[in-house]
């Protein structure tokens, strides 16, 4: 590992203990730990899946809107690594995705049509529970070497400390309250990158940029500000007036 790569894996865990012992809103938290992936690691672009408490995987971070759609279609066909992945509570990596066409005949057409040659997704566990899973999906046809996968793997550990608090981790109903809890809150986000995208005429990564940069510039939590947006108590417009100071603008 360089010395540049390492400072950044350092400068990445750092960020992130220092969020889970100050406090942290899970929805962003989720959403850096895949950006995180696709900057760390030899990889493309990161998405996270995460089971509610009847087990149903719904997607709940991505780093890319293409890895996002792409992770939406494994779960509408049922199939793909992922999943595979999930229902095993083991890590797949796949160096080729063209070698898999006949284990997953939909998504293996669809994830080369996004440009992805390889896939390899790692499990989120709590002890014997499976939280979800993380996949790393590459450009280039290849394995990813064995510190990449153990540092992923250790991205994928954080995501599942910080979705279940210590006090509940021994306990099913209590884990499984959190996780819903997670998934209402990205259900929120969702809808109020739509209320941002369609009032700024932006593009939904624009949207999520400028609901993030505006939490972030009033000390809020992202998931409080998306919340005020979606009830109308916080007019998108004003998000959109505080975005050029916060670097994202309007398309």
């Amino acid at each position: 590992m360089s010395g540049t790569r390492e400072a950044e894996v350092s400068r990445a865990f750092v960020t992130l203990a220092s969020s889970l012992a100050n406090g942290y809103d899970v929805v962003d938290l989720l959403d850096e730990l895949t950006a995180d992936c696709a900057r760390l690691l030899d990889v493309a672009s990161a998405g996270l899946l995460l089971a509610d408490g009847r087990g149903v995987l719904h997607v709940m971070a991505a780093s890319s809107e293409r890895t996002r759609q792409l992770e939406v279609l494994q779960l509408q066909r049922a199939e793909g690594p992922c999943l595979d992945c999930f229902r095993d509570g083991a890590p797949v990596s796949v160096a080729d995705l063209e070698e898999e066409k006949d284990r997953w005949p939909q998504f293996v057409p669809a994830a080369r049509a996004a440009g992805f040659a390889s896939v390899h997704a790692l499990p989120m566990r709590l002890r014997e529970i499976v939280l979800g899973t993380l996949g790393l999906f590459g450009n280039t046809v290849g394995p990813l070497n064995e510190d990449d996968l153990a540092l992923g793997q250790a991205l994928a550990d954080v995501a599942s400390v910080a979705l279940v608090q210590e006090q509940a981790a021994a306990d099913t109903a209590s884990v499984n309250q959190q996780l819903q809890s997670a998934l209402s809150s990205r259900v929120v986000l969702e809808q109020a990158k739509g209320v941002v995208a369609q009032t700024g005429d932006l593009d939904m990564p624009a949207a999520f940029a400028v609901l993030r940069g505006y939490a972030r510039s009033q000390n809020l939590r992202l998931t409080d500000v998306a919340q005020a947006v979606v009830a109308r108590t916080l007019p998108a417009e004003q998000l959109l007036d505080a975005a050029p100071a916060q670097g994202a603008r309007r398309s």
